[in-house]
């Protein structure tokens, strides 16, 4: 008995509901539905981005320790010690290799991308085998190339011992100059089959007669590829080489976990140095201007290569 009237309740409310609805004209009830459909996520934005955005640059004009509630008001002097501090933009240098290793790993898996997209027996287990690496735990990943890289018990070492190589073997994680391709090919093994897959899926995009019409009017498949495919895959190409821009300038994980920013910080990028200049020498005022600038660098970069893009596509 109660349960039919409540749904008699909910078929009443759902009525008057409707009823309150044509009042409205056709527009009007548009853009409520909208707003409705907007509210939470707008909401969400609001208080999980935007919020935490504002107090990020308000605090980057404060002097805070992290945890004493004063935070006096210091102006632009954040700014000025990290523009005046040559070893901060020396850390670039670092993201550099990161930047480098992302165009690689682009080029690799634009080129597998291409190979699984012909009719290849075993092509959907590649695929797999591909991708496989980028749903892997990060922290898992990096303790696996730890163990390789190790200088005395690591598999890479032992391998070229075995074929040969020996003389080449060295401290990967210990050298200067080589520890950040190291963790540049760390990241480009497990992230590569993630480029491959968007790029598989640009190919795939691409409607078929075009490139047969391409083919009777006598172009090889050289010419094909730059004069149909890569017009057709260039929005993806340009979204693609913005996350790797972006993955270089936040490269955080594997140095963290791989070395700390060792040896003698010559594995440290501007994130790393940002989060120790926060928890570790508790100046939380230095390190938000810090993540202030690194995100204009970012809006910089995207705008730089949005003009790029368009005129290349042009």
């Amino acid at each position: 008995m109660s349960r039919s009237l409540s749904l008699s309740a909910r078929a009443t409310y759902r009525k008057k509901g409707n009823a309150a609805m044509r009042h409205f004209s056709y527009k009007t009830q548009k853009q409520v539905m909208i707003v409705l459909f907007l509210l939470l996520p707008v909401t969400l934005l609001a208080a999980f981005g935007i919020y935490p955005a504002v107090q990020l640059v308000r605090l980057s004009f404060t002097s805070w320790n992290g945890y004493l509630p004063g935070k006096p008001w210091v102006g632009l002097d954040n700014y000025r010690e990290v523009f005046q501090s040559p070893e901060l933009f020396r850390i670039f240098g670092h993201n550099a290799v990161y930047l480098l290793w992302g165009i690689v790993q682009n080029a690799v898996g634009l080129a597998f991308a291409i190979l699984l997209n012909a009719r290849l027996r075993g092509r959907n287990l590649y695929r797999v085998i591909l991708f496989l690496p980028f749903i892997l735990n990060g922290t898992a990943v990096a303790f696996m190339f730890k163990y390789m890289y190790h200088s005395q018990v690591g598999s890479l070492n032992a391998l070229l011992s075995t074929i040969g190589f020996g003389h080449v073997a060295v401290s990967w994680l210990g050298n200067p100059d080589l520890v950040n391709h190291a963790l540049g090919f760390a990241g480009f093994w497990r992230n590569m089959g993630f480029n491959m897959v968007i790029y598989l899926a640009a190919l795939q995009s691409i409607p078929s007669d075009i490139l047969e019409a391409a083919r009777i009017d006598g172009a090889n498949r050289q010419q094909a590829f730059v004069r149909v495919t890569l017009p057709g895959i260039v929005k993806i190409v340009e979204l693609n080489l913005f996350l790797t821009v972006i993955g270089a300038l936040e490269a955080f994980e594997l140095p963290f976990l791989l070395t700390g920013g060792g040896p003698l910080g010559a594995s440290e990028t501007f994130v790393t140095k940002t989060m120790s200049t926060a928890f570790k020498f508790s100046d939380f005022g230095l390190a938000s201007a810090m993540s202030v600038i690194l995100l204009l660098l970012v809006a910089a970069v995207l705008v730089m290569q949005r003009l790029l893009m368009r005129r290349w596509s042009h």
